[in-house]
């Protein structure tokens, strides 16, 4: 069986005992029961993936980089060179991803999945590059399924590696000048909302820029007409490789009962094509924040997951993924700090500790 196929056959479902368990034990803690609103929930997701009680002491964030052949196109505000010039500032821990992961505790990795710059070999800079960006997928696919398929694998055994090493809940985050516009078109693709509906603004184009991305990612779905039900043939047409990478961390993630942070739009494609590759996945996804981008709350819906925060952000990297690390920190506190009616000899709704 190829590494794939064993990861597929690996995720499994929730786990409802450890849910129902959980659940038993918030509504014991000195509070009305649910008043503590999502926090609880978050709480009882994660019991119900892990199978123990929620914590989070070793979270790492994979952000994965490459480049896009449709920025020939004129979908971007910025030039392709920026793609390259960020995975440098990540590299230096200057970007805010860096900021934001350090305040959070949490490791970052910067992966090349397919910059079209070179990069030379920097310190600390993980290569798995599959090729120097996509092909132009307004004319033709964006890489082939064997292509996908590298590079979801790829980003697995990296989320498989540091789960090893202890992680405990990974995120998801990317840099790719011309990404918005791939993950609109895996939006459309595998929702089937209209191209209109899934794109934004990207970078920051204008009103007629906008128009030229929705018509890109039209013409790249009528030429590559890929099916909705497969998640390789939606990469392989309209994907990146930094998505598709994402796609093989959420899978790992999946498989290993880890959770995993989604951060904005980018990283919500990538999550469509892990739910499509295995639809089980989903339990094991925890949307960050709703990004500003129009395509993420349309993924989101699609996914049957709402978002923990809503900071009107779209930058991607994985700074909604290192916002969220706090809240299940919270969660995570809450339920394993906060005492008992009984414990604290508080009269519970019964009247009795």
């Amino acid at each position: 069986m190829d590494p794939l196929s064993r990861l597929l056959d690996a995720i499994g479902g929730p786990r409802d005992t450890a849910a129902a368990a959980a659940q038993r034990h918030l509504d014991t803690l000195t509070k009305p029961p649910g008043s503590l609103g999502r926090l609880e929930e978050l709480a009882v997701r994660l019991a119900a993936l892990t199978g123990r009680a929620p914590r989070v002491s070793a979270p790492v964030i994979f952000t994965f980089a490459a480049d896009h052949g449709v920025v020939a196109e004129g979908v971007s505000a910025y030039p392709q060179s920026v793609t390259a010039q960020m995975v440098e500032n990540f590299l230096r821990g200057g970007a805010a991803v860096n900021v934001l992961a350090r305040q959070a505790g949490a490791r970052v990795v910067v992966a090349d999945f397919g910059v079209a710059t070179p990069l030379g070999a920097p310190e600390r800079l993980v290569v798995r590059r599959i090729a120097a960006g996509t092909r132009n997928m307004a004319h033709g696919p964006a890489m082939s399924r064997a292509q996908a398929i590298a590079a979801i694998e790829a980003g697995a055994a990296l989320a498989e590696a540091a789960i090893g090493d202890g992680a405990d809940l990974v995120g998801t985050g990317e840099m790719g000048i011309g990404n918005t516009t791939a993950a609109s078109a895996i939006t459309a693709a595998i929702t089937g909302a209209d191209a209109d509906l899934v794109t934004g603004r990207g970078t920051g184009v204008d009103d007629e820029g906008r128009r030229r991305k929705v018509d890109v990612v039209r013409r790249a779905l009528a030429v590559n007409r890929p099916r909705a039900s497969d998640g390789l043939d939606v990469l392989a047409g309209v994907g990146g490789f930094e998505i598709a990478g994402l796609t093989g961390v959420m899978l790992a993630g999946a498989a290993r009962r880890v959770p995993v942070a989604i951060d904005g739009f980018i990283a919500g494609a990538a999550a469509l094509v892990a739910v499509t590759l295995a639809p089980a996945a989903r339990h094991a996804l925890f949307a960050s924040h709703r990004s500003a981008e129009p395509g993420h709350a349309v993924a989101l819906a699609h996914l049957g997951l709402a978002p923990y925060l809503d900071l009107e952000m779209r930058l991607g990297e994985g700074t909604g993924a290192a916002l969220f690390i706090h809240l299940v920190r919270a969660a995570a506190a809450i339920y394993g700090e906060m005492a008992t009616f009984k414990s604290a000899g508080v009269d519970g709704p019964s009247g009795r500790p």
